[in-house]
């Protein structure tokens, strides 16, 4: 087959959406050489990340022909022209005119928080994300959903047809799933001035996020232990700062910019616990880095994370600070528990190993491809 990819986030993004979309084409180049998988984009970032994933076997970067709205428009007829047989709009959009042009098409919906949450979202911004997530779910041959709780919201808030939407899950960069050696993970704690001991928090510094929740769980907790944080700051941050001057937490929260990838799951090892309180997500990738890592999960209830953390993770409600303080100072306080769910979580996350994700996706496109 030759299957077309919406490119855009795959040849510019270096976290999300980008992630997504390049371990997914690399994850079914890998495992199913005798396809060619062809990368559509308007330009291409300059980063070794990206060198590196369009230096792959199999993988073609196909440059656009126009750069304006060429995702709903341009990249129509370059598609016909290189003969593709199915097209996978990874990013929540399809062309539009796609389903009268004889190619087989699927779209990824990663979530519909901007619906959930409509205050964390510009106008402008929910009614284009709205009007183009609704039009590719009526004429994509099939929907992919990244969890259930996506599943269900495409359901409910967009009426989507059950039978139309199928759940394939996500993985995460292989970096995570190898144990670092000592001297690596000694190499990556000076890089950083890492503490002793921290528990972790990775994801945009968002109102979304909650990271609120960990600075006013903090004190509660013993004084050795620190918050590390890792991810751009919004303007939610001016919160976080704030709190953390009202209770003199200076010396105990870490906030790090510039991260190497190449060093993040280094850093992942090397935390006592991983705690993600967001509000909600459509999947939650840094669950999956951190079980991968060997770390122990508490995580919010009220999405999907537990579709992510698996069943032995803990899950506290993310308005309460003080439920987080005692899940974290359980775990603090009994390594061997602290083990077991770390070895639990290992297990469960096999689930989503690259191997079980690319023979999902490629059954769900050989089935969709042979449809009349």
């Amino acid at each position: 087959m030759k299957i077309g990819f919406d490119g855009k986030r795959a040849a510019n993004n270096l976290t999300g959406l980008g992630n997504y979309s390049r371990s997914l084409i690399l994850q079914l180049a890998n495992y199913f050489p005798n396809n060619e998988y062809l990368v559509y984009a308007p330009k291409v970032k300059d980063h070794p990340q990206i060198t590196a994933f369009f230096k792959t076997r199999g993988v073609k970067l196909k440059l656009a022909w126009s750069s304006f709205l060429w995702r709903s428009f341009g990249i129509l007829k370059q598609l016909k022209a290189d003969n593709i047989t199915l097209y996978h709009g990874l990013s929540q959009e399809l062309p539009f005119g796609i389903a009268t042009s004889g190619i087989k098409s699927i779209v990824t919906i990663h979530d519909l928080i901007y619906i959930r949450f409509p205050q964390y979202f510009p106008f402008i911004d929910r009614q284009i994300y709205r009007f183009k997530g609704q039009y590719a779910c009526r004429k994509a041959d099939a929907v992919i959903a990244i969890s259930e709780r996506t599943r269900q919201d495409l359901i409910e808030l967009f009426k989507v047809p059950a039978e139309k939407v199928s759940v394939i899950y996500q993985s995460c960069d292989d970096s995570f799933k190898q144990p670092f050696k000592q001297d690596r993970l000694a190499e990556i704690k000076v890089r950083y001035a890492l503490p002793e001991q921290y528990i972790l928090n990775v994801g945009t510094i968002e109102e979304r996020k909650n990271q609120l929740l960990l600075i006013k769980a903090l004190p509660s907790l013993p004084e050795a232990c620190k918050l590390v944080l890792i991810g751009k700051q919004q303007p939610y941050a001016k919160k976080l700062h704030a709190e953390i001057e009202r209770l003199g937490l200076h010396a105990r929260v870490v906030f790090l910019k510039d991260v190497s990838f190449m060093d993040l799951p280094g850093i992942y090892q090397l935390a006592k616990v991983f705690v993600y309180p967001s509000l909600y997500e459509g999947f939650g990738i840094p669950i999956i880095e951190a079980l991968y890592s060997g770390v122990p999960v508490i995580a919010a209830t009220g999405s999907c994370l537990e579709e992510a953390g698996g069943p032995d993770s803990i899950y506290i409600n993310p308005q309460d600070h003080t439920a987080l303080a005692n899940a974290t100072n359980k775990l603090l306080n009994a390594p061997e528990s602290c083990r077991n769910m770390a070895d639990q979580g290992l297990k469960f996350v096999q689930k989503f190993n690259n191997e079980v994700i690319a023979a999902q996706l490629m059954a769900f496109y050989e089935g969709i491809a042979s449809k009349r």
